[in-house]
């Protein structure tokens, strides 16, 4: 397990071997992907779009229903319609 430290700046040097597995080189991007649980996955952005297929996959999580869905769109809607009125 490789650990990197942030500086006063919030910089990170990417430790060697997770540079060498990532194939990363000078000027190469990475995301910072959040989970669902919080967590956030660092992904190489040399890859391709197909290498993301599952990230968010939560199998203890049941499959919503279209009335699930459009229920949270409308919330979510209405909580950014609130923003700045509180």
């Amino acid at each position: 397990m490789s650990i990197a430290t942030m500086t006063s700046k919030g910089q990170i040097t990417v430790p060697k071997d997770v540079r060498e597995d990532l194939n990363l080189t000078a000027g190469s991007k990475v995301m910072f992907v959040k989970l669902h649980n919080g967590q956030y996955r660092l992904v190489a952005r040399t890859g391709k779009i197909q290498d993301l297929f599952g990230i968010l996959y939560d199998p203890a999580r049941p499959p919503m229903t279209i009335e699930d869905i459009n229920e949270a769109i409308a919330e979510g809607g209405a909580a950014s319609g609130m923003q700045g009125l509180e």
